[in-house]
Formats: C-alpha cells, sequence, structure tokens
C-alpha cells in the first residue's frame, strides 16, 4: 500500500496507524442470553480466523474497570443494551478502544439508549430486508478493506444508516437504492447482518469480514489452539448476567394548584425545540451498602441503600446537561405509558367489529369507520401531555430553567389527573398480593380473613401469596414443625385461606420462609426473651448459621437464619413443604428467605459459619472457612459453597413438587441487586434457577418510589432471564407510594414482557387503591367466571394477550392513525391473522405441533414487525417498543407453556 493510499485510509479511518499496528490489541467478544444460542458458530468463526479472544459477560460492560485491559470489543447481534453500559461503551471508546458490532445492535433497548448508540456507532440499524441482497465492496474501499477471502456473497441482513459526517459506507446491500450494509467510524465497525449466525452467512464469509475488521484495528490474527477463557479470570462469563442501572429520579405527584396545560402553552415563548442531545450522561456510582435497615418484602430488615437522584426538580438555578437529560427522559416514558394506556383504554371500550384483516380492507378502501367519535374527544387527553413535553423542551432551549421545572412538574401531575382507570384491562395477566402474617392475625377468625379477601377479590388480585411459615412457626397446626405460631392457635389460617380464596376464583400460595429460622420482632411479640432462637433452633442448635464471630444474630436485621449447608435442616424444611402441600390444596409454594443473610465481606461481615457448612467445605478444600479472608485464594470457592446450598435445596424443592404435586407453582421473591454483588453478599444464583427451569414464577423484589426506578430494575432482570420459561412478576411496594404512581408501575409491566406483577403487600392497601383496581380490573368472586391467569392457563392467556394487541391495531387501522405503505399493510394483516390463528389452534388443543407452529407463525411475525411500524415509530416510538414487548411475553408463555402445560397434558 503506497504512503499516500495508507495515510488516506488511515483519514477515513479504515485502518489504524502503524504505531498501532504494532502493539496490537486484546480482543473480547461479549456474551449475552440474546446470542447464546448463536454461541457456537461465533466460536468456529473465531477458531477459523484464529484469533486469541478473550469472552466477556455484558453484565461486565458496567463502570469500566473491566474493560481497561481491552483493545478490541466485539458485540454480536446485542439487541439490547442498557443506559449505562452504553455510557462504559461511550467512555471507553474515547479512552482508545475499538468495536465491532454486528446485526441489529440495540435495536431493542430503551429510547434514549438508541439516541446513545447512535451517537457513539455512528450508525444503526434500520430495518431489514426483505429478501436475500448480494453484499458487495463500496468501491472506495476496494483497497483498505482486504481479505484473503472474498468479502462478497448473498445473504440475507439488514439496512444500517450512518449518522454522522464521520461515517463511512464500506459494503453496500445490492438491492434498490443500494443501501448501506457496512458501516465505519474511525473506532467502529457496523456489520448489517446477524455475523455468527449459520443460517444468516457462511462461516467463510463471517471470518473474512472479521479478519478484515481486525486488521483494520491492527490486529494481525494468527493460527492458534487454545480454549478460550473469561476477561475477568471469573465464574465464567457466560454465568453472569447484566447488573441494573441503579439511578433514580425524584417523581410524586404535585399537590400543589398548579395553571392548566393550555395556560402554559399559550404563555410561553416562541422557541425552536432543542436539537437532540447525544452525549451519555456520566455514571452515578453505586454506593457502598450500609447498615442502614430499610424494607424489602419480609425481607424488611435488610441493608439496602436508595440509589441516588439524577436530578431535583425542586432545586432552582440552572440544570446541568445531564439533569436535562434525565427529566426529559423521565418525561417521555411517562409520557409513553400514558398514551399507552390511553390507547388500551380506547380499543377495549370501542364498538369494534370484524377483524383486523377487514379493517385494513376497509381502510386501504377508503372505508374506514367514523363512528368512532367519542375516541376523538380522548386523544386531546394524549395530545394535551405531549404538548407538555414540548413545552418542558422549549422552556430548556430558552434556558429558562425554573419554567422547565414547573412545566415538568404540571405536565407530570396533569398525567396523573387523566389516567385512564374507568376501563377493565382486558389483558390476562397474574395478579398478585403478598397477605401478611400481620392482617391475618389481626383478621383472627374465617370471618375476618373473608373481609380481607372480598377487598383482595373486588380489587380484581388473583393470586394471593398467604404467609404460612414465618420465623419457623408455621399458621395451622403441624405435624411436622414442634409449634404453631401462638397468634393463630384455636383456628386454621391456611385451611379457610384456601377456601376462601377458591370461593372468589383466586389462586391461593402458601408464602413460607425458607432459612430465616427466628426473628426478635417477633420474640417481642410472643412476649419471648430477646435471645430466643424459636421453637425449631432451640431444640436444634447445631442447625444455625453463625457469623465468623459466632454470633447467631445478626445485630443490624434481628434474625437468626439456618445453616443452608445442613442437610437435615433442608429434610425438615423439605418436610414442611411437602405437609402444606399434602394437606391443603393450595395452588403453589412461594419461597422467601431463600439466601444467607445479608453480609458485607470488605468489612468482614460474612456468614454461614455454621457446624455443618464448616464440616463439609473443610472436608472438600481441607481448610476451615473460618479461617479464609475475601482476598485468599480459597474465597471465591467458599462463596461457591454456598451458593451451591441454595441453589441445591431449590432444586430438591423442585423436583419434590413436580414428582408429587405437580401442578403446584413454585415462585420466589428475590432480590434485584446486580449478581455478582448479590452473589457475594447473600448466595442468591435465581439466574442458574430459570436456567434449571426450577423455578415457575420469579418475583423480584423491585420496590421504588417512581416509576422510572422501577423501570430501571425492572428491564435488567428482564435481560437476564428472558431466555428461560420462568415468568417474571415484579414487586410493587405500596407503603408510601401514590396511588397513581402505583397505577403507572403497574402500566410498566403491562408493557413489559412480564407474567403480571405482585403487590406488597395486603396491609397496604388502601380504599382508593382499592377502588382504583376495581374500576380498572374488574372483581372476582362468587357467581363470576374464574380468572384467566396467564401461570395456569399460559396458552390461552398467549391468545388473550394476542387478542388484545390485535384490538389495539384495530383501533389504529380504523382510526387512520397507523400510517403503513399499502403492500406492507397487507402483509402484516395476513400474517397477524396467521399468529392468531396458530394461537387460537394451541390454545383449544395444546399440543407439541401446535405449539411449534404457534412459534414459527409467532418469530416470523416478530422479525417483521419492527420494519412493518417503521413509519409508526417515528412519531410513537414508546408504543411500538411496548408491543414489541409484549410479543416477547407472549413467546415467553409460549416457552413456559411447554414447560408447565404439556408436562400436565402428558
Amino acid at each position: 500500500m503506497s504512503r499516500v493510499l495508507l495515510t488516506t485510509a488511515i483519514a477515513l479511518g479504515w485502518v489504524m496507524p502503524l504505531e498501532a499496528l504494532a502493539q496490537g490489541q486484546r480482543i473480547a467478544v461479549v456474551r449475552s442470553p440474546e446470542n447464546v444460542r448463536q454461541w457456537p458458530g461465533i466460536t468456529q468463526r473465531l477458531q477459523q480466523v484464529g484469533v486469541d479472544y478473550c469472552v466477556l459477560d455484558l453484565s461486565e460492560v458496567q463502570g469500566g474497570a473491566t474493560l481497561q485491559q481491552l483493545g478490541v470489543l466485539v458485540l454480536p447481534n446485542l439487541e439490547t443494551l442498557t443506559g449505562s453500559q452504553v455510557t462504559t461503551l461511550d467512555r471507553w471508546v474515547r479512552e482508545g478502544g475499538k468495536v465491532i458490532v454486528t446485526g441489529p445492535t440495540g435495536s431493542l433497548s430503551q429510547p434514549e439508549v438508541r439516541s446513545q448508540l447512535r451517537a457513539l456507532l455512528g450508525a444503526y440499524w434500520g430495518f431489514p430486508l426483505t429478501s436475500p441482497s448480494t453484499l458487495q465492496l463500496n468501491p472506495i474501499a476496494q483497497t483498505a478493506w482486504r481479505s484473503a477471502d472474498p468479502l462478497s456473497s448473498t445473504l440475507r441482513g439488514g439496512v444500517i444508516i450512518p449518522t454522522n459526517r464521520n461515517s463511512q459506507t464500506v459494503a453496500v446491500w445490492q438491492a434498490d437504492g443500494t443501501p448501506p450494509a457496512v458501516v465505519a467510524t474511525g473506532d467502529v465497525t457496523f456489520f448489517g447482518w446477524r455475523w455468527g449466525s449459520d443460517e444468516v452467512a457462511s462461516v467463510d464469509l463471517d471470518s473474512a469480514w472479521l479478519q478484515a475488521a481486525l486488521q483494520r484495528y491492527g490486529t494481525t490474527p494468527a493460527p492458534s489452539a487454545f480454549t478460550a477463557q473469561s476477561c475477568t479470570g471469573g465464574r465464567g462469563a457466560a454465568q453472569l448476567p447484566p447488573s441494573p442501572d441503579l439511578t433514580t429520579p425524584t417523581a410524586g405527584r404535585p399537590t400543589t394548584e398548579r395553571p392548566t396545560l393550555a395556560q402554559s402553552s399559550s404563555s410561553r415563548p416562541s422557541a425552536t425545540r432543542p436539537s437532540t442531545t447525544t452525549a451519555a450522561p456520566p455514571p452515578v456510582p453505586i454506593p457502598p451498602p450500609t447498615q442502614t435497615a430499610q424494607n424489602l418484602p419480609e425481607d424488611d430488615d435488610a441493608p439496602f441503600t436508595p440509589p441516588p437522584r439524577r436530578f431535583d426538580p425542586n432545586r432552582p438555578g440552572t440544570l446541568a446537561p445531564a439533569e436535562i437529560r434525565a427529566m426529559q427522559a423521565d418525561l417521555e416514558r411517562l409520557v409513553g405509558r400514558y398514551e399507552s394506556a390511553q390507547l388500551s383504554a380506547q380499543a377495549s371500550q370501542s364498538d369494534l367489529n370484524g377483524t383486523l384483516d377487514q379493517a385494513i380492507e376497509q381502510s386501504l378502501n377508503g372505508r374506514a369507520n367514523t363512528r368512532l367519535a367519542s375516541t376523538q374527544v380522548a386523544a386531546a387527553p394524549m395530545s394535551n401531555a405531549r404538548q407538555g413535553l414540548t413545552n418542558f423542551q422549549n422552556y430548556v432551549a430558552q434556558s429558562d430553567y425554573n419554567q422547565a421545572r414547573e412545566q415538568w412538574r404540571l405536565t407530570q401531575g396533569y398525567v396523573w389527573d387523566n389516567y385512564p382507570i374507568s376501563g377493565v384491562v382486558q389483558t390476562p395477566e397474574t395478579r398478585a398480593m403478598w397477605l401478611d402474617r400481620g392482617s391475618i392475625v389481626r383478621a383472627g377468625s374465617e370471618a375476618g380473613l373473608a373481609r380481607i379477601f372480598d377487598r383482595l377479590a373486588n380489587a380484581g388480585i388473583n393470586t394471593v401469596f398467604f404467609e404460612t411459615l414465618n420465623a419457623s412457626y408455621p399458621i395451622y397446626p403441624s405435624s411436622v414443625a414442634p409449634e404453631q405460631n401462638p397468634l393463630t392457635q384455636g383456628w386454621d389460617p391456611l385451611a379457610s385461606a384456601v377456601k376462601l380464596a377458591h370461593e372468589r376464583g383466586m389462586e391461593l400460595h402458601a408464602w413460607v420462609w425458607i432459612f430465616a429460622a427466628a426473628n426478635q420482632r417477633h420474640n417481642v411479640l410472643l412476649r419471648q426473651p430477646n435471645e430466643y432462637l424459636g421453637p425449631v433452633l432451640t431444640r436444634n442448635p447445631q442447625w444455625a448459621s453463625l457469623d465468623r464471630q459466632g454470633n447467631v444474630f445478626k445485630p443490624n436485621t434481628r434474625k437468626a437464619f439456618f445453616d443452608p449447608a445442613n442437610p437435615e435442616v433442608r429434610a425438615y424444611l423439605l418436610s414442611l413443604i411437602d405437609e402444606i402441600a399434602t394437606k391443603y390444596e393450595v395452588d403453589g409454594i412461594h419461597l422467601d428467605y431463600i439466601r444467607y443473610p445479608f453480609q458485607d465481606p470488605r468489612v468482614g461481615q460474612t456468614h454461614g459459619y455454621g457446624m455443618a457448612g464448616r464440616a463439609r467445605f473443610r472436608q472438600l478444600t481441607g481448610v476451615d472457612p473460618a479461617t479464609l479472608t475475601p482476598n485468599h485464594p480459597l474465597w471465591g470457592q467458599w462463596t461457591q459453597f454456598r451458593i451451591q446450598q441454595v441453589d441445591q435445596f431449590v432444586a430438591e424443592t423442585s423436583e419434590l413438587l413436580k414428582r408429587k404435586h405437580p401442578r403446584i407453582i413454585l415462585s420466589g421473591a428475590v432480590f434485584p441487586l446486580p449478581t455478582q454483588e448479590r452473589l457475594s453478599r447473600l448466595q442468591q444464583n435465581w439466574e442458574g434457577w430459570i436456567q434449571q427451569g426450577q423455578i415457575d414464577l420469579l418475583v423480584p423484589m423491585t420496590y421504588a418510589r417512581d416509576t422510572d426506578s422501577f423501570e430501571q430494575l425492572t428491564e435488567s432482570l428482564f435481560n437476564r432471564g428472558m431466555t428461560g420459561a420462568t415468568l417474571f412478576l415484579p414487586g410493587i411496594r405500596l407503603l408510601g407510594l401514590p396511588t397513581m404512581v402505583t397505577v403507572d408501575q403497574m402500566q410498566h409491566t403491562r408493557n413489559s414482557p412480564t407474567g403480571g406483577y405482585a403487590l406488597f403487600a395486603a396491609q397496604n392497601l388502601s380504599l382508593n387503591l382499592q377502588q382504583v383496581l376495581n374500576r380498572s380490573q374488574g372483581s372476582l368472586g362468587r357467581g363470576r367466571p374464574p380468572a384467566l391467569i396467564p401461570h395456569r392457563s399460559p396458552f390461552k392467556a398467549a391468545q388473550g394477550r394476542y387478542e388484545a394487541l390485535q384490538r389495539e391495531w384495530q383501533f389504529l387501522v380504523t382510526q387512520n392513525r397507523l400510517p403503513m405503505e399499502e403492500r406492507q399493510m397487507r402483509e402484516w394483516g395476513r400474517q397477524s391473522a396467521a399468529v392468531a390463528i396458530a394461537l387460537e389452534e394451541l390454545a383449544a388443543r395444546p399440543s407439541a405441533p401446535n405449539l411449534n407452529r404457534a412459534r414459527s407463525e409467532l418469530t416470523t411475525f416478530q422479525r417483521q414487525f419492527g420494519s412493518w411500524m417503521g413509519q409508526y415509530a417515528q412519531q410513537s416510538p414508546y408504543q411500538v417498543q411496548a408491543w414489541q414487548n409484549r410479543l416477547v411475553g407472549i413467546d415467553v408463555l409460549l416457552r413456559y407453556g411447554e414447560q408447565v402445560e404439556l408436562r400436565r397434558e402428558r
């Protein structure tokens, strides 16, 4: 290559300077649940190129420390990234890192994250091509992009849209308009196909492109034989899911009087809308754990530090750019959820006749239904909310920050005041409520308990987690446990609860404390000594789990725990679960405290040093774990040992129920902490339970005081768990939460791939919230048809959820509000009908062939959905993303149904 040509290529970002070529680069390939099925193909291509690489889990792209020793990062087909991950990547690239991305990278991320990615990558995945096309090098790149193997072939890919003047089109598709197929900047190479998938491209083509891209970054592959290792040397990259982004905005319903949105709009200064900023906000560090007692379900004394606020709408003065971005993102998501709720309500209340196909034909032939005049009036609140968002942006553009804050509060209050709560939600969902021991004790009798169940049924709750075993005290007379809870002696609350729930068409799941064995707060109620170990540990003190200093009770939590490593403990707890499942017609077992106590290894606060645990670990390693410190080579093995004890109990419980009580659902209340922190501090590995198919419902305690924080917590969990067959029920804590914020958080679960939600707890169900839920969810009770619950009837729920989607689409088509080309609309309608027919057939006749057909139709539909909705996404990106999430939720229901419903049929 001539010096002139080399200089030109460097300037265009096609090759690296000679100094970098000499240095070489360490390469990492990012693995996540999204590309795990393609991993054999990805590995085959890497080995063919001969590149020495390490494997980095997507969860480790967080904070930047892991990336410091890396030179080139390959992100194959990662459709979902979080804001914190993109922020980390952005900082790393600015420091000299290089990136290769492939396929629809970031296409399923939140809108603000996609905006950050476009700036970082210099391009984005626009839309998939409808048919295979020939990949051809751009003539200007022929010299700079060289490979021993051809870089041209015919395959099915997508169009990559450049976003800045430094973005160079390296290759194009030989299709109409020759759209870009490969785009590069100085730091990023973007392949417009799912690289590494044998169904898309050959090994030779993918390998040639990877080799060419690596040579551009100064890495010259050489044949080598090795086994790829984790970049961090940890447990194995593929097993470590992503961590949540724990940053929290302020939210709340304003209580002061405000001018109307119309007044604000008419009085605002004329201004142009500010251009969208693309710089990512600086990361907010997660503070170290403290010993402050904060509530999380019945884990109400677990140390928990609330995430820091990203902005304060009440602080006067200038707003920093990061605060502006956070406030705008918060408002955009709020307006998006509000508009989505309005659409669902309008569609459910409209007089729609016929099918989606028929509505499409009427719309295309100019015969749109004009009888739905009432919905035109309902569109006004949505327009007003959108105007409030525009007003906020205009005030920011003029640097009028006080008015911007006021507009932010005004729009938020307007949304709360106009949130639709009168139409019954038609989407099948699990609506769970924790019914706590305190409420049960106060009820005092079956008649008192019936009043609680009447309230829950009136609110549309269809699943009750009934606190059955608390601090070693069963709430029922037991033949296994030494003592019934003294506060419920004289009657059997569990028997009454099963009867009352079933009479009202509700499910009753026994909520049991597992490894939390004694509670000093309970001792006060029972007038026992403060150090009383409860009825089980008092008889079996060798079953206790101790901290390093030999204490049974933890001073900050005031609880004592069983030793999960003790086989006698596990056998005892399993016998209790078996007794409950055998003696009572419960519908599920709900595990709580399925973990070790909270610890902080950094300051020597660790747990698990019971007699059995120490003896078993010493037998395995020859070392007493009490002598280990976090910097000892065996510390990781000690942590893994404790994780395995909890995992083994979950596996044993799952096996017991499947073998003896196959219709009983197994669920668990878990912490939404980042994976590594959770494994280190409480040894709770719920990702493993999902992967092994051991748990039906996962109920993460995603408690937040505002929906923006709730979204961030839940979305990181979905990224980890959506590849399994477990249904997620995000937890919403009612204590101190305004009614409309509760409704807003519930709306987020409906726009996400969840099985429903869980509310903590019955004692905090206000009359106001009960009335709102009654109006929006309807009632259960005698004489009414039983609720359609996803975890009980997944195939019928999948059909019902898809019907709700079709109704929304039909409503928009009827209103001429869904822009689409005629050819696309007909194809969309045809394939939508095919999915509906397949789901209906599966719901009516569950079988493996019908399931395979429904999956195939749904997968085909999902692949093309983004291109069909391309125009509508420009005006309503949140709504299109919500629909895509709901389609993912239907897919999860099909997987869950295969695991549960087809198993029942067999």
